[in-house]
Order: structure tokens, then C-alpha cells, then sequence
């Protein structure tokens, strides 16, 4: 392909940084993962600190035409993957590029190349991201307060901290050995009916007998929902507790990250759940949204406590997902010492505006890249 058309990609750089979490943002400090196969699956260390503190990579593609498209990975994306997906994208012209289907496969990387290369697309129309995506249904999107385990004190702290901010749900991570009925009772003494509680274990609740009985007293008033509580497989247990527990039942599904598209199918013939937790590439996001509502079901955007960039592209994708109406999993600052972002994401009542500038309408924050790159960086050009 020539290296004259000024769409056409002229050089990618990816740069490694480890920005840090804010102190007490994760578990309470005498609340350790002691499920050393949990820990090793989701790479979360025994607070979650590992999690929060693993590397990940920026990556700028630059045009021939002098614009530039920025993107990041997930956390411990592959060093070797990402050099050799820079090569595959070098002098390829970004508006001839499938941007359903870009030219790789390894998840922990692709969604920073299409952040990237939406972002330059954005830029090249003039039109932000969501429009790229088909168009936005809303200007702000509602966001939750997220945190690891915790102790009843700290989780009532925690959701408290959320509502001043005008956040309306939290969410707790939590595993078979949290005291589920003594964080909500703590958090409604607290906090009133000024939050909403969503509990996620990740599946560590393993089975329908294990979650009723973790359950029992809760109050269901308190809960906007249960997410993932036992394995995705017991699609019938997941009925189950929707028919017999008292408390909406979710699913967390990520296209292509963990899962694919037969998992909804066979979560919307059980009529397995109430709403979705949904992630992943733009286009399968919105493809599973779109699925989702024709079941009359809601969703939000997921994260895995992500920099300022993917956060970005996150509230494109909420915006142009049709039914993304639960606040979603965009809440960086409140775990995070800094986003990369020149100027971050701007969060009202607990709401983040979507940004409305041509492409992701941010711009990365150099001096902040300074201080938290590892040394490791990769350059490629035509």
C-alpha cells in the first residue's frame, strides 16, 4: 500500500507506564484474598493492589498527515504481541481498515488499537467516537462508585464517600468469606436511600445453595443487583435466584475477552437474568447491547479499573449503546492517582459528560506519561 495517502499510518508508539492506586481506593487492609486461584486468574495479589498497580501500555498511532490517535491496553498486555500488532498496522490506511475486525487477535491489546484508530477516524471526520459508533443516545452517563472487599465499617465509608459525590450505586467486589448482610446493614445505616449496593464475587459464591445463604437478610430494598455470583455455566441456577432470591440477577459478558456471542444467546433463551454488565471491543459492546434490548433487558459498560483513555472510549460506547442506562463501570478517579488526561473526564452528580470534541476528545497528559513510564517503550514507522 502507498505511504503517500495521509490516512495512512506512518508510525505507532507504545509506552509502558504503572500509575499507582490511591491508598485505601482497594481492600481494607486487614481483608486479604486468600483464593490463590482467584488471585492467579484475575492477577489480583491478596488486596487487589496487583491488580490496580500492574503495568499497561499507551499506544499513539500517527498518520502521515500528522494526526494522531492514542489508545490503552489492558493491564499485562504482552510486550511481544503489541510490537508485533505495530507492524501489522504500519502503513495501513485507517479508513480502509475493517473497524469491526481490525487485523489481531489478542484481547489485552485490541481495544487500544481500535481506541486508537477510532480516534483517528474522529478526527479525520470531525465527529466524535459515539458518532463513528452509529450515534449517541445520551449526553452524560450515570457512573457507580466501585471497591474491593471490605470490612462493614470501611464499605459503609466507602459507599458514603460515593453518595457525597453523587454517585447513586456502588460496588463491592466480595468473595464467600465477606459478611454480605453486615456491609448493607451498615451502608443503610449510613447512607440512608441515598445509594444503591451491586455485590459482584466474581463467581466465588460457586452455586445456588452457597448465594442463598450468603444472602439471607439481606435487604433487598438496598440492592440494585447481584452480578455473577456463581459460575456462568449453571445458566439454571442463574434462573433460579432470579425467580427465588428477591434481588436482580446479572451477567457479565466481554466480547471476545472471555466469552462470545453463544453466551447471551443462551442467557436470553433461559431468560436467565434481569440486566447485563457489558465489555469488550466497541462494535461487540454495542452488538450485545443491541441484543440485550431486543430482550428488554438494560446493560452498563464494564471496565477493569481502567486509565483515562479506555475510561474515554467507555462513555463513547455508553453513549452509543442503546440501552446503557444502569450507571456503568467508569470511576477512575476514584481509585486512581492520575488518568494520563490533559483534562479528564468531567463528572457531575455522579454522571461523566461524554466528550463531544472530534475523535475520543481528550488529549494525553505528556508530563504525567513522564512520570509513571517504566522505561519500556516500542516505536515502529513506515
Amino acid at each position: 500500500m502507498s505511504g503517500n495517502n495521509n490516512t495512512t499510518i506512518q508510525s505507532i508508539k507504545a509506552t509502558e507506564v504503572v500509575v499507582p492506586a490511591k491508598p485505601g481506593s482497594l481492600n481494607s487492609d486487614m481483608v486479604l484474598d486468600k483464593d490463590t486461584e482467584f488471585a492467579k486468574k484475575f492477577m489480583t495479589g491478596e488486596s487487589w493492589t496487583e491488580f490496580a498497580n500492574q503495568p499497561k501500555w499507551i499506544i499513539e498511532i500517527t498518520l502521515n498527515n500528522g494526526l494522531a490517535g492514542i489508545g490503552e491496553t489492558y493491564r499485562s498486555a504482552n510486550k511481544a504481541l503489541i510490537e508485533e500488532a505495530m507492524n501489522a498496522f504500519v502503513g495501513k490506511d485507517v479508513l480502509k481498515l475493517n473497524w469491526k475486525k481490525l487485523p489481531l487477535t489478542d484481547q489485552r491489546i485490541y481495544e487500544a488499537f481500535e481506541t486508537a484508530v477510532l480516534d483517528l477516524v474522529g478526527k479525520i471526520l470531525h465527529v466524535p467516537v459515539h458518532q463513528v459508533l452509529g450515534g449517541a443516545y445520551r449526553t452524560t452517563v450515570d457512573c457507580m462508585g466501585w471497591t474491593g472487599r471490605r470490612t462493614p465499617e470501611d464499605a459503609a465509608q466507602k459507599a458514603y464517600e460515593a453518595m457525597q459525590k453523587g454517585h447513586k450505586v456502588f460496588k463491592f467486589k466480595c468473595s464467600d468469606e465477606d459478611p454480605v448482610r453486615l456491609w448493607t446493614e451498615a451502608i443503610k445505616k449510613k447512607c440512608g436511600d441515598g445509594i444503591k449496593i451491586i455485590l459482584d464475587p466474581n463467581q466465588r459464591w460457586t452455586d445456588v445453595a452457597t448465594t442463598m445463604k450468603l444472602m439471607e437478610g439481606v435487604d433487598s430494598e438496598i440492592m440494585l443487583g447481584l452480578e455473577d455470583p456463581i459460575l456462568h455455566a449453571d445458566v439454571e441456577g442463574f434462573k433460579y435466584l432470579k425467580e427465588h432470591l428477591g434481588v436482580p440477577m446479572i451477567r457479565h459478558i466481554s466480547l471476545p475477552y472471555t466469552q462470545d456471542i453463544r453466551d447471551i444467546i443462551t442467557f436470553v433463551r433461559a431468560d436467565a437474568v434481569d440486566d447485563y454488565n457489558f465489555n469488550g471491543t466497541a462494535y461487540n459492546s454495542i452488538l450485545l447491547a443491541e441484543i440485550a434490548h431486543l430482550e428488554g433487558k438494560s446493560c452498563w459498560r464494564g471496565s477493569e479499573v481502567d486509565l483515562g483513555i479506555s475510561e474515554t472510549m467507555g462513555l463513547h460506547i455508553a453513549a452509543a449503546s442503546i440501552n446503557c442506562t444502569i450507571p456503568s463501570d467508569i470511576f477512575g478517579e476514584l481509585v486512581r492517582v492520575d488518568d494520563l488526561l490533559v483534562d479528564g473526564i468531567v463528572f457531575e452528580n455522579g454522571a461523566a459528560k461524554v466528550p463531544q470534541g472530534d475523535g475520543l476528545g481528550v488529549q494525553l497528559d505528556y508530563a504525567a506519561i513522564e512520570k509513571y513510564k517504566t522505561g519500556n517503550q516500542l516505536t515502529v514507522a513506515a
